[in-house]
């Protein structure tokens, strides 16, 4: 277990993250945020856009499932059910139990999981908690409240030093 804000890697969106790159990384299974990470949150379906990224992880290989601390799983369980894919919600994040619960369902190890969502204190953190790999991408459609336009601000010097470390 390792305490970093700092992601591993970061990218603009999810659509930069290939099989290639995750091959690379030796991830089979990708744990991915829902909210701002793979759709905005006002999002209510997958679009054609994440179905063509997650068909072609599944033919590479890598199992991809959402890993959710939304309180109400309808939003979540609609659209993973539309996708065809599983999720573990109530996973308090950045906490050990959901990550380890996905784990065991999708038969992973830590060294072949990597956590992929927008926000340093719960994916950053569960990953690195973990002994996984966390995967940053900016908020998908952009922070909309004061909130989140702050939370965002916050991780801004964590991003610098990943950008300084990848260089």
């Amino acid at each position: 277990m390792r305490f970093s804000l700092v992601p591993d890697r970061l990218f603009d969106s999810y659509g930069q993250i290939t099989p290639q790159i995750l091959e690379q990384m030796g991830v089979k299974l990708l744990l991915c945020d829902l909210d701002y990470t793979l759709a905005p949150k006002s999002v209510r379906t997958p679009d054609p856009e994440i179905r063509r990224w997650i068909d072609a992880l599944r033919r590479a290989g890598v199992t991809v499932m959402i890993l959710s601390n939304n309180r109400s799983p309808a939003r979540v369980e609609a659209f993973c059910r539309d996708l065809g894919i599983r999720y573990v919600g109530h996973a308090g994040k950045p906490f050990a139990g959901g990550f380890r619960r996905a784990m065991e369902q999708a038969g992973a190890t830590r060294a072949q999981t990597a956590m992929l969502g927008d926000k340093l204190l719960t994916d950053v953190l569960c990953a690195h908690f973990n002994g996984s790999p966390a995967l940053m991408v900016e908020p998908a459609g952009g922070p909309k409240t004061l909130l989140q336009k702050a939370l965002h601000a916050m991780q801004e010097p964590f991003k610098r030093m990943n950008r300084r470390k990848n260089r």
